[in-house]
């Protein structure tokens, strides 16, 4: 069966690269799965959850803004402001950003347009690092318990 190949991309590093079955991530536009021999694609991606399918093995990442692109139909390039691993994620750090994101949110909300829209998106971030990484403990869990 064909594989994709695709990188991850930050201004920092390259998160992660490798061949996949699909790979599903949040744009503008809604959630998309891309799997081979997909047309070719330039999607703008929202803060959320990205997962890549290997081998009916799941890997989780979380996402902000950046772009998706889908070239020759089997190769995919992200270039994200961030991403991070699931592994890469702690439950208290992102909480207490996550927090801080609220704070700045309700400090800004009738003072400065682009001040709260900033606020919106780094909260809109915090929370897809949350539902990651809160998914991340459930896999661990279920596998524990099993």
């Amino acid at each position: 069966m064909p594989k994709l190949k695709y990188q991850i991309v930050t201004p920092e590093r390259i998160v992660q690269e490798g061949e996949a079955d699909s790979i599903s991530v949040m744009t503008s536009m809604g959630e998309i799965t891309v799997l081979p021999n997909h047309i070719p694609l330039l999607a703008l991606m929202k803060a959320g959850e990205m997962r890549i399918m290997n081998d009916k093995q799941e890997t989780l990442l979380a996402t902000s803004t950046g772009l998706f692109e889908v070239r020759d139909g089997s190769s995919i390039v992200v270039l994200a402001d961030t991403a991070e691993r699931s592994e890469e994620l702690e439950i208290a750090a992102i909480e207490a950003a996550k927090k801080l994101a609220e704070d700045n949110l309700r400090e800004l909300r009738d003072k400065n347009d682009v001040g709260f829209a900033d606020a919106a998106a780094h909260l809109e971030r915090e929370l897809a690092r949350y539902r990651v990484a809160m998914k991340k403990g459930k896999s661990r869990q279920h596998r524990s318990e099993g």
